[in-house]
């Protein structure tokens, strides 16, 4: 099965890692959840009390420098405010290497926030495309005597909030979860009981807090799950969670996600939503009532239904293809929703052929198929369309369709469709290699 969870997060994969069978861990589900800037997950930890190290966000080289002085140390930590993993790793597309670097003095600050400020960052998350670096994030630098893990997320196994821990902190928990499983801890939470003092102390007990901060962590686990459960949260990271060498308890490095179904009461949340950190076309699909997300195939879907959505994707895999996105236009499928649809399919240049799979339920095929044909003719596209139009006045489309005289070739089968669209898809590719036209027919 695709994965399509877009925000691919160390806690979701310590969550499959332990969750209870193999089964459970292949089940992959679409998730859609608002992630914020590291500032933003501080600033919001630090207004429940929970410790955080002093700082704040510049967005031009001369308040970083301000910021810097008035944290008083000649230390501090600079942070490209991107939201991606591997910002230490990441290089900026001016040259620049380290997206968290140390700064020892103010000017130091200014100079370094220069090369990051308005420069896109490129780590393992993000791609050759990188992501818009608009702010940096300068914190006094804090030096740790203990480090650990912590996660509190929905765990999809015993469908309740479950505490994720390592003491092994500081590091890429995924290694962790799969070199050394015995690190991690995983209490899981009964939603109506919440975190009570004996889990959390528990909890910071088995991390190996030292004795004086065992109270501090406790306090501190218990508000993190608060801000779970108050905010609508779908995960709060924090890696590392950190005992310092003057004992203070101190959430290092915080990354928030919130469902994105709860805007409506989380309106402050979801104020902080960063669109230039986006996939633009995402983001127009969302605006447009979509659900899409780009992947990395030459095959454009366009689905109604998750579900059915999942299946097609499944199919063009099993059949050699690779999907190019997941679309799902949702129950209506109507003519403006195929017009935005394919707005977005034929945006990305890798696209080869496109794989209509549409059941018409609330609206009828040969209406769906009317609107098809009016999209093609309008585009003028030349990209072969196939379509496999189940349900109410099915016969009507396939007559409507094969009579268009367009590049839109209607199969019933789902299994010869995707084959179909994966043979459709290698000819177009092969044709734009050596530069001459094709034409198709369903016997090719």
């Amino acid at each position: 099965m695709l994965q399509l969870t877009r925000s691919r997060t160390l806690a979701r994969a310590v969550s499959r890692a332990v969750s209870e069978t193999p089964l459970k861990r292949a089940a992959v589900q679409q998730t859609r959840a608002l992630s914020i800037h590291e500032y933003r997950s501080a600033n919001l930890l630090k207004s429940y009390g929970i410790g955080v190290p002093k700082g704040d966000v510049a967005t031009t080289p001369a308040e970083a420098e301000k910021i810097a002085k008035s944290l008083g140390g000649d230390d501090a930590v600079i942070k490209a405010q991107v939201l991606a993993g591997g910002r230490g790793k990441g290089t900026f597309d001016n040259g620049f290497k380290g997206g968290v670097r140390v700064v020892y003095s103010p000017t130091e600050a200014r100079i370094l926030a220069d090369q990051m400020i308005g420069h896109k960052l490129i780590t393992k998350q993000t791609g050759a495309a990188g992501r818009i670096c608009n702010a940096v994030y300068i914190v006094e630098r804090k030096f740790a005597r203990r480090e650990f893990y912590l996660a509190v997320l929905m765990d999809r196994g015993s469908q309740a909030p479950v505490i994720v821990a390592s003491s092994q902190g500081g590091m890429d928990i995924e290694t962790v979860a799969k070199e050394n499983p015995d690190a991690i801890i995983t209490t899981k939470i009964d939603i109506h009981k919440g975190v009570t003092d004996e889990i959390a102390r528990d909890i910071a007990n088995k991390l190996g807090f030292s004795e004086q901060c065992i109270e501090d962590a406790r306090t501190t686990i218990q508000k993190l799950y608060q801000i779970f459960m108050e905010r609508d949260a779908t995960q709060i990271e924090i890696n590392p969670l950190s005992e310092t060498t003057d004992h203070q308890v101190l959430c290092m490095d915080a990354k928030l996600n919130f469902d994105d179904n709860a805007e409506f009461r989380q309106e402050e949340v979801f104020s902080w939503r960063d669109k230039s950190q986006e996939d633009a076309d995402e983001v127009k699909a969302a605006e447009s009532g979509l659900n899409f997300i780009k992947l990395d195939g030459d095959i454009g879907c366009l689905v109604n239904g998750a579900g059915l959505a999942m299946a097609t994707m499944d199919i063009i895999k099993l059949n050699g293809g690779n999907p190019a996105n997941f679309l799902d236009v949702g129950g209506g499928a109507t003519p403006e929703a195929i017009k935005q649809a394919f707005d977005l399919i034929t945006s990305d240049p890798k696209v080869t052929a496109i794989f209509v799979n549409i059941f018409g339920g609330i609206v009828r095929c040969d209406a769906i198929a009317k609107g098809l044909i009016s999209v093609v003719q309008s585009m003028n596209l030349r990209t072969p369309v196939i379509a496999r139009l189940q349900g109410t006045n099915m016969e009507a489309a396939h007559k409507l369709i094969n009579e268009s005289g367009l590049k839109i070739f209607s199969i019933d089968d789902l299994q010869s469709a995707a084959e179909k669209s994966v043979q459709f898809s290698k000819v177009v590719k092969m044709a734009r290699e050596i530069d001459v036209g094709v034409e198709f027919n369903l016997g090719l």
